[in-house]
């Protein structure tokens, strides 16, 4: 066995010594939008600092927690933070805890993050479902050797995420009176935010949205056969033909203050997984 999956091993093992049920539904929570924990029932939590082999986030907003508990009357496990490419971490260390769900038996992911709006139809503030997302990271979490136990060389990639849910998160939506979007995320490294001529290149080559996060999660979630969800905040927007300066600050503020409504979308869409 690797040094990779003893250490995966390892975290799995700890978690589930304090975990009180099962859970089937992890929850990745973005840049600002660690609130959302606030709404889990009869929460429970450690520092991912007390999780042996876990990696710490050093990013503000991100907490690095993670809180199981219920929400929308199912157990889930929340992932307050996450690790980026840009805070110097390889691909094997940002995707270290969706093989660790792999090996609690996550069945559902849901990956939220922070975005810059890419779509002129869209607006700071909005919930976008991702559709389908554009890799221009340069890097894969599946590069090396494959561990056939956890999944196939080389995953399908035509459905990263998954139609069902995504239609869920829209009736969720509606349900509030929340207009929800659907468009296609860009993955960038980061940090540096995009120029202007960078910006118009991604709204040509079809991308509604662009980040620092959330691809190499999903391609790690695919070839663990996870059905997944991603949902961006538009915390800010990107016209390339009127740039506007962007802070963390900002993004932070924006993704707060939406936050709620995400909540209650993810709240909804959980309670409507009861039928399946």
């Amino acid at each position: 066995m690797s040094d990779y999956k003893k250490k995966v091993s390892g975290a799995a093992g700890f978690i589930r010594s304090k975990l009180h049920d099962s859970p089937e539904i992890a929850i990745i929570t973005g840049t600002g939008l660690g609130e959302i924990a606030s709404s889990i029932e009869n929460p429970d939590s450690i520092s991912y600092r007390e999780i042996p082999g876990f990696t710490v986030s050093t990013v503000e907003s991100h907490p690095g927690r993670l809180i199981w508990g219920k929400l929308g009357g199912k157990p889930v496990l929340i992932l307050q933070g996450r690790f980026h490419l840009y805070e110097g971490y390889s691909p094997l260390e940002v995707s270290f805890p969706i093989r660790v769900l792999q090996i609690l038996k996550i069945k559902t992911l849901i990956i939220s993050n922070a975005a810059g709006g890419l779509n002129p139809l869209y607006t700071a503030g909005d919930i976008m479902v991702i559709k389908d997302h554009i890799n221009l990271t340069g890097a894969n979490p599946l590069v090396g050797p494959n561990h056939d136990d956890w999944g196939i060389r080389f995953p399908d990639m035509r459905q990263v995420y998954d139609p069902e849910l995504a239609g869920k998160a829209m009736e969720a939506g509606a349900a509030f009176g929340i207009e929800v979007k659907q468009g296609i995320y860009a993955g960038l490294m980061g940090p540096s935010l995009e120029t202007p001529s960078e910006n118009r290149y991604l709204q040509r080559i079809g991308a509604d949205a662009v980040g620092f996060s959330t691809i190499m999660e999903a391609i790690a979630a695919v070839h663990a056969q996870m059905r997944i969800l991603g949902l961006s905040i538009i915390t800010n927007m990107n016209n390339p033909d009127r740039p506007e300066p962007t802070t963390m600050e900002a993004v932070i503020q924006v993704a707060g203050k939406s936050a709620k409504k995400l909540e209650a979308v993810l709240s909804k869409i959980l309670e409507g997984l009861d039928a399946e």
